[in-house]
């Protein structure tokens, strides 16, 4: 089925980032920035191509399926007994980790069914890494749905349901104990309401956005957290199991401004003062659940004095100085732009709402 290109765009949890890891619902978008994985024959064996990560190797389907099959038992350790240093030897250091389980998983899934023929794999994105853009979960979409059709024996081979299972599984891999928003984002595209059901079931529906007032929404990166998702992911829920009662009450209030949120999107106003008390409710929650470092708390006071909102967008981080994405609301956008505070961020230019993954050519 050789040759095969398959995009997917990137995105940005708009409300709900950690809670929606505990069946809270979140708003995420797609956004118009995508990565793009190409396969193409090769005269033997398996080469990837990882430009965007300096790296490049020549391995084998043996070793694909074989890798996979390890990082899933490591998994399943970790499931059994989740905690952040166990979800250290989930991920490993291999360059390559997401691409390999990829590969693995799609193959496995389509066992006897499909092929293993000899290809290259190049991955270009126009994703930061770490930046809150759902890069891993953009990669794995677009590997998985890729090697679905290179692999497999027929054209319908990569099914939307079929990809974002299986993207799924290869981000547990990544992050340990993601929600699956992320993958369901990038799949389908759009702007989107998700909420985790159970480990294998996700609440998904399309959001109709009517409100101008997420084109006033501006994007900055901070710049790269230090810990990566899956080890902040785990350190919440570690401060979880520690003060559950305090943890169900910050997850009550994030779950009230998330729905509040979705119904200010719906309304056809062109103002909304309640769209800058929602995302610092949000921000505030985020703060107190351990995942804001300190020198952008301080960037997003001065904004909130300025009359704005900013809230962090991902997982956040443990430490600073950099947190990922911050997204930064005024009424007035002009405004925003003359911010000499922000000028050490680089800024975004991105649409929300963008199409999901799709075959490109």
């Amino acid at each position: 089925m050789l040759p095969v290109s398959i995009s997917t765009p990137g995105k940005l949890i708009l409300m709900g980032e950690h809670a929606a890891v505990y069946g809270r619902p979140a708003l995420v978008a797609a956004i118009d920035r995508r990565l793009t994985a190409r396969f193409s024959a090769a005269p033997r064996d398996v080469r990837l191509e990882l430009p965007g990560l300096g790296h490049a190797e020549e391995t084998s389907w043996p070793a694909i399926l074989g890798y996979a099959r390890d990082a899933r038992r490591r998994w399943d350790e970790y499931a059994r007994e989740p905690g952040s240093e166990a979800f250290g030897r989930v991920r490993g250091e291999d360059p390559a980790h997401v691409v390999k389980v990829a590969l693995g998983e799609a193959a496995a899934a389509l066992g006897g069914k499909g092929g293993r023929p000899a290809l290259t794999l190049r991955v270009d994105s126009e994703l930061p890494i770490g930046s809150g853009f759902g890069s891993s979960a953009a990669l794995a979409v677009a590997v998985i749905g890729g090697a679905l059709l290179a692999l497999g024996p027929a054209a319908d081979a990569a099914d939307p349901a079929t990809v974002e299972r299986l993207a799924l599984e290869v981000e547990r891999r990544q992050h340990g104990q993601p929600s699956g928003v992320d993958g369901a984002t990038v799949v389908h595209g759009g702007v989107v309401w998700a909420r985790r059901l159970g480990a294998d079931r996700l609440e998904r529906e399309p959001v109709a956005v009517r409100s101008p007032l997420l084109s006033r929404l501006h994007v900055f990166d901070t710049g790269t957290p230090p810990e990566s998702t899956g080890a902040v992911v785990a350190a919440v829920r570690d401060r979880r199991d520690r003060d559950p009662g305090r943890h169900e009450r910050l997850l009550d209030r994030m779950e009230a401004a998330t729905r509040a949120f979705r119904e200010e999107l719906a309304r056809e106003l062109d103002e909304s003062d309640q769209i800058v008390r929602l995302l610092q409710e949000q921000e505030a929650c985020l703060e107190e659940l351990g995942v804001v470092p300190l020198p952008i708390r301080e960037v997003v006071r001065r904004v909130e004095a300025e009359g704005g909102a900013a809230k962090i967008s991902g997982a956040g981080s443990l430490s600073g100085p950099g947190a990922g994405s911050l997204l930064v609301y005024h009424s007035d956008r002009e405004r925003v732009a003359g911010w000499k505070f922000l000028r050490p961020f680089r800024f975004h230019s991105v649409q929300l709402g963008a199409p999901g993954f799709r075959r490109e050519g």
